[in-house]
Formats: C-alpha cells, sequence, structure tokens
C-alpha cells in the first residue's frame, strides 16, 4: 500500500492475522462442509474486540475507519470467507445507524453492537427488487409512536442471526424510491421471523435468509432520518460498504494465491517442480499482478470512504468490480495450477473459486457497478 499503517491498525492487523490462522484456518473446510454458522468464531471475534472495528470509541468501538475495516476483512478472507463475512456484514448492518441516526440513536443502538453482544444485518434485497431495489414491496404503516411492517426480504446476510436489523420499506408506496424508509429492528422487541436459509454454492456456513415480517411493531424512535430517505441512505451505505466486498474478493484470491505458489513449488512432474514451466511462471505473474492492482484500488476506496472523497461512489464501485472480477479469475487459475487436485474438496483453493463467486453478485452485481461507474463518468 502506498500509504503507511497507524501503529493501532498495524497492532489490530496482528491480532486478526494471529487469531486467523490459529482458530480460523484450521475451521474453514468444516464451516464450508457443514455449512453451519460458526457462532465459535463470531465469540472469538467480539471477545477480541474485532467486531468493534466498524465503530468509533465514543460508541464503544475501537476504530470506525474503513481502512482499518477492509484490513480486518482482507485478513480473515485469507483463510475463510464465510468468517470474513462476519465483520462486513458488522459493518454494513451498522452503516445506516452511524450514517443517518441520531446522536441518541448512536449512543443507543451501537454499544451492543461494538461490544458483540449483537450482531447486525441489512434487509434491502427483495424477490422482485434487487438490482432494482426502489421496487421493494415491503411496507411500514404509522400508528402513532410505531409504524407496522409488513412483507418480505431476500438473500439476507445473517438475518437469521442477527439481533439488529436495518430494514427498508415503504411508506409512501406512491412516491416509488422516495416513498423509501429505513428502520432498526430490535430482535428483544421487534421479532421478525427467518423461515428459509438459502443452501448455496459457496460461503456456505453464512445464513442466507429469507425474512418475513408480518404485523412486526417498530418504534418510531427507530426510524433512520426521515421519511422517503431510506433510498438515499441504502445507497450512501453500499458506497461505503463496496470496498469491504472488494477487500474480501482480495483476501480470498491471495489465500489462494499463496496455496497454489507453494503447491507449485513442491508439486513435480517430469522430473521437477512445476514452478519451473514457464506456463506456470507467467500465470503466477499475471496473478500477482492482478492482486496487486486490486489491493491499491480497494484501500483507494477505503481512503475515500475515511475522508469523505467527492468521487465515492465510482471509486467504490471500481474497487469491488475489480477485485471480485480478479478473485474470480485467480482462483479459477489456481484450481487449474493444482490441476485434478485443485476440483477436490481436500484442497482448499476449490471452495475459494467457490467463495469468490459471490462477490461478483452480492452488493450490487458487477453489471450494476459498470452502471454506476459509466454514470459517473457521464453525469
Amino acid at each position: 500500500m502506498d500509504f503507511e499503517l497507524s501503529e493501532e491498525q498495524v497492532a489490530i492487523r496482528d491480532t486478526i492475522r494471529e487469531l486467523v490462522q490459529d482458530r480460523v484456518a484450521p475451521r474453514a473446510a468444516e464451516i464450508d462442509e457443514k455449512a453451519e454458522y460458526p457462532k465459535d468464531i463470531e465469540r472469538l471475534f467480539a471477545d477480541n474486540g474485532i467486531l468493534g472495528i466498524p465503530f468509533p470509541e465514543e460508541y464503544g468501538g475501537i476504530s470506525g475507519s474503513s481502512v482499518t475495516i477492509c484490513m480486518g476483512i482482507e485478513e480473515i478472507a485469507k483463510a475463510c470467507a464465510t468468517s470474513s463475512l462476519i465483520l462486513a456484514v458488522q459493518a454494513l448492518g451498522s452503516y445506516p445507524i452511524l450514517v443517518a441516526g441520531s446522536e441518541e440513536q448512536k449512543k443507543r443502538l451501537c454499544p451492543p453492537l461494538a461490544s458483540g453482544e449483537k450482531v447486525a444485518a441489512y434487509a434491502l434485497s427483495e424477490t422482485g427488487s434487487g438490482s432494482d431495489a426502489a421496487a421493494m414491496k415491503t411496507r411500514a404503516k404509522r400508528y402513532g409512536n410505531e409504524y407496522v411492517l409488513n412483507g418480505t426480504k431476500q438473500f439476507i446476510t445473517g438475518g437469521s442471526v442477527a439481533g439488529t436489523l436495518v430494514v427498508f420499506a415503504q411508506t409512501d408506496p406512491e412516491a416509488n424510491h422516495k416513498g423509501i424508509s429505513a428502520f432498526v429492528l430490535e430482535r428483544e422487541t421487534s421479532a421478525w421471523l427467518a423461515p428459509k436459509l438459502e443452501h448455496k454454492l459457496g460461503i456456505r456456513g453464512s445464513p442466507t435468509a429469507q425474512l418475513v415480517f408480518d404485523d412486526v411493531k417498530v418504534p418510531a424512535a427507530n426510524r433512520l432520518g426521515e421519511e422517503g430517505a431510506g433510498f438515499k441512505l441504502a445507497l450512501a451505505v453500499l458506497d461505503r460498504s463496496r470496498p469491504g466486498i472488494g477487500a474480501q474478493a482480495l483476501g480470498i484470491a491471495e489465500g489462494a494465491f499463496d496455496y497454489a505458489l507453494n503447491y507449485a513449488r513442491d508439486r513435480k512432474q517430469f522430473g521437477q517442480a512445476i514452478s519451473s514451466f514457464q506456463g506456470i511462471q507467467f500465470m503466477f505473474a499475471d496473478m500477482a499482478t492482478q492482486i496487486e492492482a486490486a489491493r491499491h484500488l480497494v484501500y483507494l476506496a477505503a481512503t475515500k470512504v475515511d475522508a469523505k472523497g467527492a468521487d465515492l461512489t465510482k471509486v467504490a464501485a471500481m474497487a469491488k468490480l475489480f477485485a471480485s472480477d480478479m478473485a474470480m479469475k485467480v482462483t479459477t487459475d489456481c484450481v487449474q495450477i493444482l490441476g485434478g487436485y485443485g476440483y477436490i474438496s481436500d484442497y482448499p483453493v476449490e471452495r475459494m473459486m467457490r467463495d469468490a463467486k459471490i462477490t461478483q453478485i452480492y452488493e450490487g452485481t458487477n453489471q450494476i457497478q459498470r452502471v454506476v461507474i459509466a454514470r459517473s463518468l457521464l453525469k
């Protein structure tokens, strides 16, 4: 990176790296095989302050810096993409509160998240409104000092395990995207249902839930911002969270690259290590270059989040787009380098290839990222 980490950031990175090597990496294959949410890893992250990274100190956290968040996600994703989502979604689900919450809301809602007492989730997508988020059908109707929510959300990462859930709903259906509002649901007072978990190609230990709201009551005090401000908030949050997906993709690619590089040094064919073959060497040269380019773009975007850069929307979309396309290519090439061994689950690169695919899809497909970038260039 072309900037220096602070002593605090280096300490956080080193702590995460040690925890990942000692506790997360040995669990990664089992988490994938059993497709079970790693509650033990969540607890490990909570106990070591990792879930407090998205929050400034005044709200009980230890950082609040996007650079630090991305650094943490990258380190975890090198070993286990599922586990990296625990931190990534803690940031995603908390950004709406940090961006649009009142001081009272931040002081009330953030400390339980920063301590790891609760994990957060972010409920925007629906069955009929993925890329077209403004077409959502979930409704929130006000009755006195509370709203009543009805509707269904789809593909909500961590929605079944979250204690705090940010939900976007129509408060004025006639106003289209200008009628969308954002609400913070707390499970103990505004319980939602998670009747279905998806069976997925990758990130198999991360619960991807369908959420149902059947006359769920939410205090008006838990609305974020004014009525009708929700869609603008949703877009602002995605600008801030997309560098984290880029960091996840970067970490997955690095993990696969490191494994394949060590394998190529040891694997012998025709009497010599396959790393001595120019065809293999060129693959590694290309992969290393792509990884390095993605790293700079991801952390450029993260610095713009922290600095509130004017071109954040464009650069965040570029980071997510480039890093995730890179991760898919790099992990596929790593499987190829391992040959038949790369295709079996005894070796981690096939899991990393499966995990990489989702980074091209969630938090805005890469086709949507291209639309975002083009609009930024042409406006």
